[in-house]
């Protein structure tokens, strides 16, 4: 869970070949629904389309990248809430073997921001990966969650439709609030003890918006938010999140939890993931490894694999192991 600090061949039931989905992507999606401008690919990718597409509540902004590629599409889902996808941005050069698709949530990023508060919810979210499938016809898929972005993938294996989800993989997801919360004291009591008392004296005062609260919670984040310096992610470049939905949904920070989402808990439902299941975090995650080991050992399905020296955004702390992982442990389903 993270808030706007960031960021084999297709076939189906009906024989549709990978052809059929670029048809269906560039009749549908792009004649229908593209901007007026898609971005030109680099010469690294096969190409690049990007545009909007209709959800329930308004518009979203997609990226597919590698159209043509053999692989079962994998479906990306940023965090948050209120986060957006162009983090991903840094994958797209690192996993070439099939179509990859990133979109932004409604009320974020590129996406439309109706406003309505009723649709700032994680029904939402479900609803807007039913369609993205419907449109671009993903009849067979793989979805990887980041973050915020592995409740919606585990709620969506959980609620959704998942016919042809060939697999889940679950990037530091929130789970529990409960756990993430005590995983979160578990690591700020491992911080320096002035700045302990720093977050908690604010906290119990609720002056989140202190100077000396912000400057606790960044030494918080540059510890197991991101573990590595930040790098430069060209797609980010005048992208915004949405703190409102954050706050809104989450609350004012990583360790304190105010919103919509305190009391959010799927561990008595992992058991019902039917799907093979990859846990991914990084080795001093804010989702903890020792909580993706536990989380792990509830699904009938599941592996762990834990990113050296990177936080909770490993997949920007170290892009190429973090797409090295996912794309053997994708191939391993699919042979």
């Amino acid at each position: 869970m993270h808030g706007i600090q960031e960021m084999s061949t297709l076939e189906s039931h009906t024989s549709r070949s990978i052809l059929d989905l670029m048809r269906m992507v560039l009749l549908s999606a792009f004649l229908l629904f593209c901007t007026s401008a898609c971005s030109s690919p680099p010469e690294a990718r096969q190409q690049t389309i990007d545009g909007m597409l209709d959800v329930p509540g308004g518009r979203i902004y997609y990226e597919l990248s590698n159209p043509e590629a053999e692989g079962i599409p994998l479906l990306l889902i940023h965090g948050g809430p209120g986060g957006t996808s162009c983090g991903f941005g840094l994958l797209d050069d690192l996993i070439l073997d099939r179509p990859v698709i990133r979109y932004d949530q409604l009320e974020t990023g590129k996406s439309d921001r109706p406003g309505n508060r009723e649709n700032w919810n994680i029904g939402q979210s479900v609803a807007e990966i039913e369609a993205i499938r419907d449109v671009m016809g993903l009849d067979e898929l793989h979805i990887l969650g980041l973050s915020w972005g592995g409740s919606v993938a585990a709620e969506y294996g959980l609620e959704g439709d998942t016919t042809g989800v060939r697999s889940i993989i679950l990037g530091g997801p929130l789970l529990s609030t409960p756990i993430w919360l005590e995983d979160a004291a578990v690591l700020v009591s491992e911080m320096p003890l002035e700045l302990q008392n720093t977050i908690r004296l604010h906290e119990n005062a609720g002056t989140y918006s202190h100077p000396d609260y912000v400057a606790a919670t960044d030494s918080f984040y540059s510890r197991f938010l991101y573990h590595q310096p930040e790098k430069d992610v060209p797609e980010c470049q005048g992208v915004r999140g949405n703190s409102e939905v954050y706050n809104t949904m989450w609350g004012p920070t990583e360790f304190a939890s105010t919103g919509t989402l305190l009391n959010f808990d799927r561990t008595d439902r992992l058991h019902e993931l039917n799907m093979p299941v990859l846990f991914i975090a990084g080795e001093f995650d804010e989702a903890r490894p020792e909580t993706m080991h536990r989380f792990a050992s509830l699904v009938p399905n599941a592996e762990v694999e834990i990113i050296a020296d990177a936080g909770h955004m490993a997949m920007v702390d170290k892009p190429e192991e973090y797409a090295a992982v996912v794309s053997s442990y994708l191939r391993s389903i699919e042979q």
